[in-house]
């Protein structure tokens, strides 16, 4: 273990406080909850000081929630700023999930010419009455940690109405600030990987709100967990002369543990070793599973599929297990778990080999767990709170993407990867259907220009989303195959009305969506050489952070996915 950085800040609202005297006036912008900036507003009310703390968090969706009366509103038009150093609708997509939150009411976005950091909102009636609301949302342009110009909220304070204001440090920015700076000044040598563990342990008084819209959620501690960890990812990118979003990067696993404290803000930064536990929950019933399955009876159900047994050996000594059920079908590659954050496809997976193993001539390769590295990391973190999205167990031990290493890149790193090149020559198969998720409640990074770097597209849920990777040549069969699919989940109960609520709001807070609609179903689809099979069957559901009837209905339709697939599979092949 090697200590890298330990600091406590003080807090930016008792620092405020602490200067405030009698009869002073003043408007602050902080990274705090609403109950901790309402509570110092009314300290600093008993204290002879008419003070108001908004939230530097998203500030539009704030306000609504705490200041504008929507009482008498029929009609709701937002124009929002477009800044040149940041995407075109980056303040458009701030506004999410509002649409949602104004009830019945018409809600508009329109972009306006300049880039002034506020939103111009105008709140209408069937009388024709209106009424202009200036909304502040305070940004700087900055370098950050990747080198990158951004665009990023922060703290901001005005002493009285006549003046614009200026810049607030706050205890949010300031330790992560810091933090950054003590790791990449770090001597971390010249070779990959450079830890087993890098630890970030903060504590932040910051509660969690829960919004009246599906899955979403204020957690400043979730969004400093997600500045953290892809920061760091992109400072190791640079580090070792890769571009930015390199997937093959294995700096080690990067930790973040954002715990919630009772007033203290502290971070602490360490090297750990890799650990080769897990933090197994009780057994469930596989159909009626609520949450993420325990390892045990992963791999107790694999077992009792039967077939040939292989499986790999990962960075910390976990195995990597698989199953291989050999048939006179065409055969079919499963897998789940190559990011272990994303945690119906496992179950999905499993469900679907239950079900596959009893059909006559059955022919398939099964892998429900390729990371789990990654999901004792995912385990672990969700003690602390199992809302969050937890990226940081995303990636294995090596802190890379498995599906990016190859046997000519990966060295003596092979590892998990192992397990599709033995699949794959095992059984021969032409198609691969590996299950993944994505985040079910708005992804965002406020201290790197807000939007998550290299994966915009899934900043905002958007339903059960299909991609098919294909080889040159394999087009036909990769489309044949999305229609069938897509038209055997359309007849799932519930799933079709889902989609198009997800979708609905997404393109009401991202403007144009960049994917096709196939039969209800947003899909991606376009020749990609990097895989070994010819046709690979993504599907991306939005799990992370589900649980419940919610998390049920997410691996039903992962397990769906497979079954139709496969079946899909044997047509199109017997026809081509």
């Amino acid at each position: 273990m090697t200590m890298i950085f330990e600091r406590s800040f003080e807090r930016t609202l008792s620092r405020l406080a602490a200067d405030a005297k009698a009869g002073q006036e003043f408007e602050a912008w902080t990274f705090d909850d609403r109950r901790s900036r309402q509570d110092m507003e009314r300290k600093l009310k008993e204290k002879g000081v008419r003070a108001r703390i908004r939230s530097a968090y998203k500030p539009l969706v704030h306000a609504f929630l705490e200041e504008i009366d929507l009482h008498g509103v029929d009609a709701i038009e937002i124009h929002y700023p477009v800044h040149a150093n940041a995407p075109a609708n980056r303040f458009r997509l701030e506004a999410y999930p509002l649409a949602a939150m104004v009830g019945n009411r018409d809600i508009t976005f329109v972009a306006r010419a300049d880039g002034n950091f506020h939103y111009d909102v105008l709140l209408k009636s069937n009388s024709h009455s209106e009424r202009r609301v200036k909304v502040s949302v305070p940004n700087r342009v900055h370098i950050d940690a990747a080198g990158e110009t951004s665009v990023s909220p922060t703290g901001w304070l005005v002493r009285d109405d006549n003046t614009p204001g200026e810049r607030l440090v706050t205890d949010y920015e300031q330790l992560f600030q810091e933090t950054i700076a003590a790791i990449t000044q770090f001597d971390w040598g010249a070779t990959e990987p450079y830890f087993e563990e890098l630890n970030i342990r903060v504590a932040l008084p910051a509660v969690d709100e829960t919004l009246p819209v599906g899955d979403e959620v204020m957690s400043l501690r979730e969004a400093l967990h997600e500045d953290f960890y892809f920061s760091l990812l992109e400072f190791f990118q640079k580090k070792s002369g890769r571009p930015l979003g390199d997937r093959g990067l294995k700096p080690g696993q990067i930790v973040p543990q954002i715990l919630l404290s009772q007033g203290e803000i502290s971070v602490r930064v360490e090297t750990q070793s890799l650990t080769s536990r897990y933090w197994d929950g009780g057994e469930q019933p596989m159909e009626t599973a609520a949450e993420p399955l325990a390892v045990r009876q992963i791999e107790a159900v694999l077992e009792g599929v039967g077939g040939e047994a292989f499986e790999a050996v990962t960075r910390s000594g976990r195995a990597v297990k698989a199953r291989y059920i050999k048939g006179r079908d065409a055969a079919v590659m499963i897998s789940g778990g190559q990011h272990a954050n994303e945690t119906t496809g496992g179950v999905g997976a499993l469900r679907a080999a239950q079900r596959l193993v009893t059909i006559e001539g059955a022919h398939f390769t099964i892998s429900p767990l390729e990371n789990p590295d990654g999901y004792a990391l995912h385990q672990r973190l969700r003690q602390d709170n199992p809302r969050h999205m937890y990226h940081a167990a995303r990636y294995t031990a090596l802190g890379d993407d498995l599906e990016y290493r190859t046997e000519d890149n990966a060295g003596p790193h092979l590892y998990e990867k192992k397990i599709r090149f033995q699949a794959e020559k095992l059984s021969g198969a032409q198609l691969h259907v590996n299950l993944h998720g994505y985040p079910a409640h708005e992804w965002t990074r406020p201290l790197s220009g807000y939007v998550p770097r290299n994966f915009a597209m899934w900043t905002l849920p958007k339903g059960f989303f299909l991609i098919a990777r294909y080889h040159s040549g394999w087009a036909t069969q990769a489309e044949q195959l999305l229609d069938r699919v897509t038209r055997h989940l359309g007849a799932i109960p519930g799933l079709l009305d889902y989609n198009d609520r997800q979708i609905a709001l997404y393109e009401i807070h991202a403007g144009e969506t960049g994917f096709r609609i196939i039969n209800g179903f947003p899909c991606l689809a376009d020749i990609d050489d990097r895989h070994t099979v010819p046709v690979t069957l993504i599907t991306e559901y939005p799990d992370e952070t589900i649980y419940g009837d919610e998390f049920v209905a997410g691996h039903t339709a992962q397990m769906e996915t497979v079954i139709s697939a496969y079946d899909a599979w044997q047509d199109i092949t017997a026809s081509s």
